[in-house]
This record gives C-alpha cells, structure tokens and sequence, in this order.
C-alpha cells in the first residue's frame, strides 16, 4: 500500500512540469537507444566472424597454431589431412585454403579486396546455401560463385547472374566466369566472396603451393566420440596444427576480434558512455525536481511522513522514467537495426535476451540517479516552514 501511495505520488510529480518529463524521458531514450547500437554492432561483429566457421560441415578442425583469424591464416601442411586418416573414425579431411585478392568492378573498373575461399566441392566439407546445384560448374576451369551478400561495391553481378547472362570478372589478375551466387554474408574482414575449387583457387593465388593449406575440415565417422578424437589426433599430430572442434573455431575466430582490436572494447565503452550520459541526465532531472518541490517534502516530513517514504517516492519515479524511456527507445532502436543493417550488410537485429539485458542495465542507471539524487532530501527540513 505504501509503495503504490508512493508511486501515485512519484507521476503526479513528474507529470507536474510536462517540459521536464520530456527532457528526463528523452534522455532515457537517447541512453537507451545508444547502449542498444552499440551492442547490437558487437554481436553484428561476432555473428559476422563467424559465418565462415558456421559453414563448414566438419566435426574437427586443424588451425595453424600462429593463426589469429580466419582471414589471415598461417599455413598448414596439406599432409596433415593425410595424416588424420589414420584414426579409424575419421571419414574424411577436406583442406581449404583461404586468401584475399583484388577485385576488379566489370561496371566501374575499380578494384576492391574480396575473400577467396577454395576447396573440394564435391566432399561436402563445406555449405553455403546454394552451393549444391552449382558443383558441376564449379568443377570447370576458371570458374567462381560469387557471394550475393557481398557489397555493392562488386558491381552488379547479381543482376546478371540471376538472368542467366554469361559474366566474367578480373580477380588478381584473372578472367573468371561467374557460374552462380551462394550466401555467406560480409563481416568486419571481407567485404565480400568468391567461391571456388582449390585448382582454380590455385589459379588466381599463382604463389600458393597446393603442400600448404589454411584449415582442414574433418568428418567423423557417424557414432564416433568427438572427444576422444580429438584428443587422439592431438596425440598423434605434430605441435604446427591445433585440432579444434566447430565451436572452439568460432570462439577462436571470435577471440581475435575481441581481444587482440580494440574494435569490441570500443563497443563495451560505447555502451558504458551511452549508459553516464542517461543517468547524469536522470539525475539532474530528479535532483531539480526534488530541489523545486523541497519545502513539500519538507511538509510532509512534518505531517508525519518518513525518509524512508520520500525515498521511495524518489526511487519510483526513477524507474517510472525506465520504463518510459525504454519503450520508445526500443521500438526506435528496431527501426535503426533495419537501415544499418541494409546499408552495412552486417547482420543485425533485435534479440529478445539483449532487449532484456538493455532494459536491466537502464533500469540499474536509473536506480542508480535515483539514489543520488536521494541526497537532496536531507535538505527538507520541517523546520524550514517556519
């Protein structure tokens, strides 16, 4: 009963001043909105990273040890996928060799840096959506599928792909046909992709020696202990590969962009900074509104009322401005995530646990706003009517 007596009382005084309830509630909203762009950019970033790992088919993976990420791998000897073949459950090793080469616009004829990514097509180590009917073509010489997630700066291959027209591309150098279009997607490495077989990845990378390798994809046997494979094949190996299951290469891939830029500590800063502004503009608020209504508190605190009461009135119109901040916050934040989304090609959107953990994180702020401005109240002396 207290606390809905002290809630009615909390609206009616930020509803008194309609200008001020705005400015709290915009202010609310502006936190709101920023913490969710900048953590809706970070899980962008990881979820971007790790397309590429997602796509591989394997239960087991063999990295270069030096490796910090996808995009820039060190070498691996193309014998170790040999090698692995003599664990009775593995079916299969598939290498995959990955590098970055330019690409030249058929429209513009400028050149951008675009990720090739080449391996057997016919093993099935690897996924992308639409790979399937396109693995005769690929088997061709000078041939690609080419990402159609990629960004437009490519140029309009899509377009002609889509009606059939016979299109060739300069990558590094090298007339290639476009046969048809997979989904991958970019991410904070690679504008873009160009799939292939590893002969003619060979092709366009001419230093590239088919002995050295950038990642092996393993397949186990159905029923075998993915555990207990690993760590036989980490036995048997030499110490220049790390054998890694799909979600330690995911990790791995997600490691680097967190920890060795300063891309993700830029996004966790952001969403701090998003967070001081919010509370400092809730505090004043809240302080203003107690210091223009001090000699009520002050009466009421002479009819009786405690500093406890006062306190909670203080503290439900902290988190009535939560809530009213957050909502349009949110439904703005939605709306953001769309444009971003289709102007970067990064793959953003609303989660239901980051909606959650942004609405904790303002409801803490302005808690927190609430109780500093709480200091104020022992300026409400009764005896001041007087």
């Amino acid at each position: 009963m207290i606390a809905l007596l002290a809630g009615r009382l909390a609206w009616r005084q930020l509803v008194s001043s309609r200008a001020r309830l705005i400015s709290a509630i915009a202010g609310v909203m502006f936190a709101c909105v920023l913490v969710f762009m900048q953590l809706g950019f970070r899980a962008a970033l990881f979820e971007s990273a790790s397309n590429l790992p997602r796509a591989l088919q394997g239960e087991l993976f063999l990295v270069n040890p030096l490796t910090l990420v996808m995009f820039r791998p060190e070498p691996v000897p193309r014998v170790r996928a040999s090698q692995t073949l003599a664990v009775a459950e593995v079916a299969q090793a598939v290498p995959i060799y990955l590098a970055q080469t330019r690409f030249r616009n058929p429209d513009t004829g400028r050149q951008r840096t675009i990720q090739l990514i080449g391996f057997d097509v016919e093993a099935g180590a690897v996924d992308f959506p639409g790979l399937a009917p396109l693995i005769p073509a690929l088997k061709r010489i000078d041939t690609i599928a080419f990402d159609r997630r990629s960004r437009p700066e490519f140029g309009d291959i899509v377009g002609p792909v889509e009606r059939g027209e016979h299109l060739e591309v300069e990558l590094g150098g090298r007339a290639m046909q476009v046969v048809g279009l997979v989904a991958l997607g970019t991410s904070f490495g690679a504008d873009g992709n160009a799939v292939m077989t590893e002969t003619n990845f060979r092709r366009i990378v001419k230093e590239r020696q088919a002995a050295r390798t950038d990642l092996v994809a393993i397949r186990l046997r159905p029923g075998a202990d993915l555990p207990a494979v690993q760590a036989q094949l980490a036995a048997v190996l030499p110490p220049d590969v790390v054998v890694l299951t799909q979600e330690e290469l995911i990790a791995w891939e997600r490691a680097y962009w967190e920890k060795g830029t300063p891309i993700g500590f830029i996004f966790s800063f952001g969403s701090l900074m998003g967070l001081v502004v919010g509370m400092v503009i809730v505090y004043q608020i809240l302080f203003s509104d107690i210091a223009t209504h001090l000699r009520e508190y002050a009466t009421l605190k002479a009819i009786g009322y405690s500093n406890q009461y006062l306190r909670l009135v203080v503290m439900a119109a902290a988190l009535m401005l939560a809530v009213l901040g957050f909502v349009p916050g949110f439904l703005g934040s939605i709306g953001l995530y769309g444009l971003v989304a289709k102007v970067t090609l990064l793959p953003l959107g609303m989660a239901a646990d980051r909606a959650v953990t942004v609405f904790a994180m303002i409801f803490v702020m302005c808690a927190v706003a609430g109780l500093l401005a709480m200091r104020k109240l022992g300026e409400a002396d009764p005896a001041d009517m007087f």
